[in-house]
């Protein structure tokens, strides 16, 4: 029998001491061999990240690691610091699962990925440059000579997550960790990402350890699966097995975890509340001397729509195609031109003052919680600093908060604590109250379920389908989880490239796509015919 890539044994992960101490990982033990995916799923803290950082020691300095961690023969366990240098990005390649925080926001996409090839294979620049190209192709980024000067800041999500990927397979590691690789990712772009790695596991031999909540990818890309539980791993099988037959009632309740339902129905003479008009974003590429703009980047390209009174409006397409963009040139927090009129002003032409009464009613719940989130700030400040800036007095603004809390089912004594102290799940809830507060017309959901695992998903789906049925607001939902956008969009628009598609009832377009873009986006997401994973 060869031996593993890598081998784990009675890990556990502690932090503090004594009775008091927090064990957040016990005993997990697994292994991969090369040319094999093991998926490790399971909910929001559950242990998955400390187990996959533990291989690298990318923990906090205070936590203590007992067990044994082999990596190709070698006990890394205690390894020193040089030698663990030796091997991240190298021979151990790591995607983690928030790039905005990962990458650093002061170099180039070039700068990055080359520093890696720099490091570990000594490339010269003209070298490292046709590299850099390869890998930004092989990741699906459209015109990566464009890319290379560009920061962080200056792409989409999607496209952040697959330089992150370009640089965890630079050096064509043998074994790859990857944590939550495809969260900010379109379907059709999860399947290129993990089907190029599913090839690298044929032709290199690659090891992957796949942290993920996606259960449907996992069944079509994991050879095993190891399903943990308050960081105890419950249940280990071959995919085809545990997908078939689950033992564990939590690998049943994960299982049975999928979005349900349908959108709080539509009045059919709910009266418009916003509207748009050939709503364009373009950016200028600018080079030479002057720096003159010599073309634009066409982010949303003459888009017309309307949104009623309490709809729902799913917002889809590939990373890139304009989503993000769209919202936040209606919420005007990013420069456009066209019109944009709601609740009956024309919101482009306001100046700041004139747009601030205006504003309590636009809202919007970001992707990632913990970045939309001030750690130095409490609960009760992030909740209620909408209210205090709109001049609400300081008990009117606490009685706010606290029936706030309540409507997202969270305990109004947690008022008191930090973002840092909750899970991803509970983040994202005080990041709902924090947008309802206000009681606005119109809330913006830029990818709100995106990061969180389908237990926490299909909660947080009921929560706002529950909430849209009190409060009356309409959404714009934007987010590449087409079962997500059935649960809870009474339409659908599809973008791609700054372009509107089609924008069709729910139903409708999930039965008859029109466009051949959107048959491929709905294949891909809703397959049910599962290709089995290639065996080892």
């Amino acid at each position: 029998m060869t031996t593993p890539v890598l081998e784990i044994t009675d890990l556990s992960i502690r932090f503090g001491q004594g009775a008091s101490a927090a064990i957040p990982v016990r005993q997990a033990t697994l292994q991969i061999a090369a040319g094999e995916m093991l998926a490790l799923v399971g909910e929001s803290g559950s242990g998955k990240s400390l187990t996959a950082h533990a291989v690298m020691r990318l923990l906090p300095t205070h936590a203590s690691v007992s067990g044994r961690i082999v990596f190709k023969g070698e006990d890394i366990t205690d390894a020193s610091e040089t030698r663990l240098r030796q091997l991240r990005g190298h021979r151990v390649g790591m995607i983690f699962q928030e790039p905005m925080t990962s990458l650093n926001p002061l170099h180039t996409v070039e700068k990055q990925i080359g520093e890696v090839l720099s490091l570990h294979q000594g490339l010269d620049r003209t070298a490292a440059r046709a590299r850099i190209l390869e890998l930004l192709a092989q990741v699906g980024i459209a015109e990566p000579e464009k890319r290379l000067r560009s920061y962080p800041h200056e792409l989409s999500g999607g496209q952040r997550q697959r330089v992150m990927i370009a640089m965890a397979l630079a050096n064509n590691p043998e074994l790859l960790i990857a944590d939550e690789p495809t969260t900010a990712l379109d379907v059709t772009l999860q399947e290129q990402i993990l089907a190029l790695l599913r090839d690298l596991q044929q032709r290199l031999g690659l090891a992957v350890l796949l942290i993920s909540h996606d259960l449907a990818l996992v069944r079509r890309f994991a050879q095993r699966v190891c399903v943990m539980q308050a960081g105890c791993i419950v249940e280990a099988a071959d995919t085809k097995t545990l997908f078939a037959a689950p033992q564990h009632d939590y690998t049943r309740l994960l299982l049975g975890a999928e979005p349900e339902g349908h959108a709080v129905p539509l009045h059919p003479d709910a009266p418009v509340l916003l509207s748009t008009q050939q709503l364009r974003v373009w950016f200028p590429l600018r080079q030479g001397l002057l720096a003159r703009a010599h073309d634009h980047i066409r982010a949303v390209d003459d888009i017309s729509f309307e949104l009623r009174e309490t709809e729902t409006l799913g917002l889809v397409g590939e990373s890139g195609s304009g989503k993000t963009t769209l919202a936040l040139a209606i919420l005007r927090l990013l420069p456009a031109t066209g019109r944009v009129v709601f609740m009956g002003h024309d919101l482009l032409p306001l100046s700041q003052n004139e747009l601030r009464p205006l504003r309590r009613h636009l809202q919007i719940v970001f992707q990632d919680p913990y970045g939309s989130l001030s750690p130095r700030m409490s609960v009760a400040d992030i909740v209620g600093e909408g209210l205090e800036v709109q001049g609400v007095p300081p008990a009117a603004r606490e009685t706010a908060v606290i029936q706030a809390l309540r409507e997202v089912q969270l305990d109004p004594d947690v008022r008191h604590r930090y973002p840092h102290e909750f899970s991803g799940g509970q983040r994202q809830r005080i990041a709902i109250a924090r947008a309802l507060v206000l009681k606005p017309k119109l809330v913006v959901l830029d990818e709100p379920t995106s990061a969180l695992d389908r237990t926490v998903q299909k909660q947080i789906i009921e929560l706002l389908r529950q909430l849209q049925g009190e409060h009356g607001f309409a959404c714009l939902f934007i987010s590449h989880d087409l079962k997500v956008v059935r649960a809870l969009a009474h339409r659908v628009m599809v973008l791609r490239n700054g372009q509107m598609l089609e924008c069709r009832p729910t139903e409708e377009l999930f039965q008859n796509p029109g466009h051949d873009y959107t048959k491929a986006l709905l294949a891909a997401a809703l397959a049910s015919d599962v290709p089995a994973a290639i065996p080892v």
